[in-house]
């Protein structure tokens, strides 16, 4: 425990300045350079921005009578948005008479969710909201 006073000599001398580090009770400070601490700590916190990752939702739209080979080419999206990381939201949109059937759409989502089951989990199950029956998927963490 050094008294203020000789701090502020050692730093003056040294040509440093008297830091902060973690204020309380008995607060601790150290003779360090606070123009270098600064630009280290902002380096640091960019650094640690640029290595996170941000989770976007892709969306697929589909067609309750859509073709298999459409299907495919759709799932081959979803698989590469989930190993991207990226959450999928799969859109069933009915137009007209497709009303009438919409355990077609239902059966069409319940169809891709248990071809994602081991890639991703559900995050929204599949609910109507007007003309469109939604459904969003996640990718498993353990990877």
């Amino acid at each position: 425990m050094v008294k203020i006073e000789v701090a502020a000599g050692l730093a003056d001398e040294a040509g440093l300045d008297i830091v902060e580090v973690s204020p309380g009770a008995t607060p601790v400070c150290k003779i360090m350079d606070h123009g270098r601490a600064k630009f280290e700590a902002q380096k640091k916190a960019a650094k640690a921005r640029k290595k996170q990752k941000t989770v976007d939702i892709k969306e697929i739209k589909m067609r309750p009578n859509i073709d298999q080979h459409d299907y495919d080419v759709k799932m081959r999206s979803v698989t590469k948005f989930l190993g991207a990381g990226d959450k999928v939201k799969l859109t069933m949109r009915f137009r007209g008479r497709e009303m009438a059937h919409q355990e077609l759409g239902m059966q069409l989502l319940n169809r891709v969710k248990e071809e994602t089951a081991e890639t991703a989990k559900v995050e929204q199950h599949p609910k109507m909201e007007g003309r469109q029956m939604t459904m969003v998927i996640a990718p498993l963490q353990n990877k």
